[in-house]
Formats: C-alpha cells, sequence, structure tokens
C-alpha cells in the first residue's frame, strides 16, 4: 500500500491577515507567503498540520454548518488540547484572555467509544466553526 498523508487544509477568507493573527493564536506559524491568481494566500504550520489561508476578494457569507443541520460538507477541524491545561475550561479561558473568539458550544461532556472528552467549539473569524477536545484523565492512555 502506498502511504499518503494530509498536505493541507485550506481555508478562504475575507481577510487574510486577520485570520493569520487568529490561526497564530492557535499555535499556527506563518512558513510560506504567496499569491494564487490575483489574490494573496500563506501556508501555515500547527496543530493540525499545515494549513492554506486565501483572502477572497469579493467575499460573500458562508453557510453556517454548526448552526444548519441539514448542511452537508466539511463541517470543521477538530484541535485535542493537551493534558498539561489541565481542563478544556482552562484552555478557554486562556485563550479568551490571548484573543476573544466566539464560543459557539460551551465545555460540555462526550462519550466517544471508551473515551470520555469535554468538547467545545468556537469561530474563527470568518464564523467556521473549530471544535475543541480535551481527553479525560480517567480515560487517558497511560
Amino acid at each position: 500500500m502506498k502511504i499518503m498523508k494530509l498536505h493541507h487544509f485550506s481555508i478562504r477568507t475575507a481577510d487574510i491577515f486577520r485570520s493569520i493573527a487568529f490561526y497564530e493564536g492557535l499555535g499556527f506559524v506563518v512558513e510560506q507567503r504567496f499569491t494564487t491568481g490575483m489574490t494573496l494566500a500563506c501556508w501555515m504550520v500547527g496543530p493540525w498540520g499545515r494549513l492554506e489561508l486565501m483572502q477572497v476578494l469579493e467575499p460573500h457569507p458562508a453557510p453556517d454548518p454548526f448552526a444548519d443541520p441539514h448542511y452537508v460538507g466539511y463541517y470543521h477541524p477538530a484541535i485535542e488540547v493537551g493534558p498539561e491545561w489541565g481542563s478544556l475550561s482552562a484552555y478557554l479561558e486562556d485563550l479568551q484572555v490571548r484573543m476573544p473568539v466566539p464560543l459557539l458550544l460551551p465545555p460540555q461532556s462526550q462519550q466517544i467509544g471508551s473515551q470520555i472528552y469535554t468538547v467545545a467549539f468556537i469561530a474563527d473569524p470568518d464564523g467556521l466553526p473549530i471544535e475543541l477536545l480535551y481527553l479525560s484523565p480517567e480515560t487517558r492512555p497511560s
């Protein structure tokens, strides 16, 4: 079997500079700036691997995949918050101090298989949902 891996996840944004600042706050750093056609773009590297941001010259409102239960398509990326934070709430409190973000869903417990997570959703500057997960210590592998 030939090995394949995800190269990047691309997000089209209304304001690339606002989005760069937001994703830097989530731990990404700009790897490469470039243009694609007549628009600005960049690759950022961080907790999800590589992220591509592309400026949309005449943006229209995006569909709301979080609020529309009938939406079909890419839904959201998810970031697992590390155990060093102690809780998802502690991470969110720190994040809100560094850069206030809309909270789409406050932290709540969710069992996935045999593991229990605390999950929450925030939104990026264009309103795209991002899931944050924290694995409960009692179900964390040793």
